[in-house]
């Protein structure tokens, strides 16, 4: 009786450490079915920022710059984007042609051209910049031809001449036209003659004018991410 007992005990515990380790194998492989049937983390692309002071933040910091409030923007709604600003204070658009070459050697996938104003203030001949902005994105459209492309329009001020306003005002829209780019028409639409929403010098947004240029480029860029 005693040794049918331990056979019988022998016997159950053999079963249970079947059923521990079978559970135990289930487990794992379940856990290896997840994994592999879990989707890939989504690869970061570059929004590559390329403009004047304006996009740099002139007097306020890079964190207060509106590229950045974008990223803010970007990150609350789990898109996989990194904005890069390349923003120079007093760039022109022959500088900023210069100069691209150099930060085209970082992958692109969306390039936000913003450069114009120190043209137009300068009195440079419109079809000049013209010039310069398409060679620009020339050099873009080259080395990453599958970026998407976005146009920042800017106006000078009246005081520049009627005749030099109007052919100024026009450069931008013909441009992402002809290279099938989304216009942000007005980058400084609603901020600038504001003097609350600029700096001491009238021409540079204040943080809270940056807020205000963030909105105008992300109602365009939102779209197309």
């Amino acid at each position: 009786m005693l040794h049918k007992n331990v056979f019988l005990w022998s016997l159950l515990l053999l079963l249970l450490q079947g059923c521990s380790e079978k559970k135990e194998n289930q487990t794992a492989t379940d856990a290896s079915t997840m994994k592999e049937n879990a989707p890939a983390p989504a690869k970061t692309k570059n929004i590559l920022f390329f403009g004047n002071s304006l996009t740099a933040g002139y007097g306020l910091t890079q964190a207060e710059a509106f590229p950045a409030i974008i990223q803010q923007k970007m990150d609350s709604l789990g898109l996989p984007y990194k904005s890069i600003n390349a923003g120079l204070s007093g760039e022109t658009t022959a500088g900023g042609k210069s100069r691209i070459d150099w930060l085209l050697r970082q992958p692109v996938d969306v390039f936000v051209l913003e450069l114009g104003a120190n043209d137009g203030l300068r009195g440079i001949p419109p079809t000049e910049t013209s010039k310069n902005l398409q060679a620009i994105v020339d050099k873009v459209k080259a080395k990453y031809p599958e970026a998407k492309l976005v146009m920042l329009g800017m106006e000078v001020p009246p005081n520049m001449g009627g005749a030099y306003a109007s052919q100024f005002r026009v450069i931008f829209r013909e441009i992402a036209e002809k290279n099938d780019m989304t216009l942000v028409p007005f980058l400084l639409e609603g901020v600038a003659g504001i003097r609350a929403l600029n700096q001491g010098d009238g021409i540079h947004p204040t943080v809270e004018g940056q807020k205000i240029l963030a909105n105008n480029v992300w109602e365009a860029l939102q779209p197309i991410l």
